[in-house]
């Protein structure tokens, strides 16, 4: 039953899921910000398309492809770098082709007939996405599957064809709907069956989180996280970038600027942390013409503020934010002290400021940066559970002192169910025969 089920069409995975918002690989880094926020989702596919696409389609050929995708997470770390941070303006008017993760290999376009044993071994091959075709999906069962919406506006002509995607999390899930048919093997621990990755990334509570950045885009290749620990290895929370996938791209300031404690804390509220907000306050009073010259700050205490949190080029992206607030400031008068606490706190709440609790963060995902935790003893049914209902792209493997110890994904989870059509003595946990599957 396990190795049938494993045949069935990988369009079955599709029902229901919306057609993929695309954006051509010609446009800037400014637009495809525009087009994440625009579009509500974590990431964005990116496609090329030859310029006669429309009469190859009609000779059945279709000559758009999705290259790549990207995600706020390629844009902040695409900014925060050094040469980017000088010169913010150049950085977004770059082409979108220079965030686009190098490996060609993490989408892949699959037939809708491919089983879903194909799909588990692309992504055990490295793929994250899976782009599936789902105008005119038919099967070769006797169910009906649903027409597809008709084509949006601003989509790309994709000579007539509409597609989705395929996430890992999707076959996890489809898989624990059916967990059944693959007992007992659900009921191992993930430590019997190997799937624990030891080599994980780690950051310490008070490091820069800047000292993080190699570490958040090698987690957003591999589709894990970065925890955060303390002096004795227990792990206190998370940098994950399907958390900040859904950050704006002002996040980059913070990361230029705080701590790794203090970057959890600027994501869990939703809200730039005093520190941040103070040097915007510095540099907005500074720029404010109907203040008196005897009442504002100096350039250069400014500039000396700004330098010393890294945040002389990030801080055009915080200002923006707060163009409305200091807008409507600028034509009443301001009572302002020389010392930067008292210019921070001379407004006294967050509606004062014009600021909702979440305005840095406005495409905000649920779960915040609390890590989620299984154990070694801890069974494969539980933490594709624990995965799924927290939306979290890995599990934390801990001891019982909550030190840190490994990892698992959804590839490792997936690699599991993949070993059953092909199933080698070395890769089963004791105890489980070498055609437990073979039905």
């Amino acid at each position: 039953m396990a190795v049938s089920f494993l045949s069935r069409d990988v369009s079955d995975l599709c029902l229901g899921k919306p057609a993929l918002r695309p954006v051509k690989a010609d446009i800037s880094v400014a637009e495809a910000v525009v087009e994440l926020k625009r579009s509500g989702e974590s990431h964005v596919s990116v496609w090329s398309c030859c310029s006669d696409h429309s009469t190859k389609a009609l000779e059945g050929h279709n000559n758009c492809r999705c290259i790549g995708k990207i995600s706020m997470v390629d844009v902040i770390v695409f900014l925060c770098k050094e040469e980017n941070s000088r010169n913010l303006s150049k950085a977004l008017q770059s082409p979108v082709s220079q965030i686009l993760p190098s490996r060609i290999d993490i989408v892949r376009h699959l037939n809708p007939n491919s089983s879903l044993l194909e799909a588990i071994d692309c992504i055990l091959g490295g793929t994250q996405n899976l782009v599936i075709p789902i105008q005119n999906n038919t099967s070769n069962n006797s169910r009906t599957k649903p027409a597809s919406k008709p084509a949006s506006p601003s989509s790309t002509d994709h000579g007539g064809v509409e597609y989705c995607w395929l996430t890992q999390e999707d076959v996890a899930r489809f898989l624990l709907n059916s967990i059944g048919l693959f007992s007992p093997l659900p009921t191992f621990t993930i430590e019997s069956l190997s799937i624990i990755n030891y080599d994980i990334m780690t950051v310490g509570y008070h490091d820069l989180a800047t000292s993080a950045l190699g570490f958040i885009s090698r987690a957003n290749a591999e589709q894990t996280s970065v925890a955060v620990i303390d002096d004795d290895n227990r792990l206190i929370g998370e940098i994950s970038p399907s958390t900040l996938a859904y950050c704006e791209e002002t996040v980059a300031a913070a990361i230029a600027s705080l701590s790794a404690g203090d970057l959890m804390a600027f994501i869990d509220c939703g809200s730039p942390t005093d520190d941040l907000l103070e040097m915007v306050m510095l540099a907005k009073f500074t720029l404010i013409k109907n203040v008196p010259s005897s009442q504002r700050l100096s350039d250069l205490q400014v500039k000396a503020k700004l330098e010393e949190k890294n945040l002389v080029a990030l801080l055009r992206l915080v200002e923006e934010e707060y163009s409305a607030i200091f807008s409507s400031s600028s034509s009443s008068p301001l009572s302002l002290s020389s010392s930067a606490s008292s210019a921070a706190s001379s407004f006294s709440s967050d509606e004062e400021l014009g600021l909702s609790r979440n305005s840095i963060l406005g495409r905000y995902f649920a779960r915040k940066t609390e890590a989620i935790t299984c154990y070694p003893w801890s069974s494969l049914a539980a933490v594709m559970i624990q995965a799924l209902a927290h939306r979290a792209n890995n599990i934390w493997v801990v001891e019982e002192d909550q030190s840190v110890v490994g990892t698992v994904t959804y590839k490792q989870m997936l690699s599991v169910f993949g070993s059953i059509a092909n199933p080698r003595p070395n890769k089963l946990p004791a105890g489980l025969p070498e055609n437990s599957f073979k039905k």
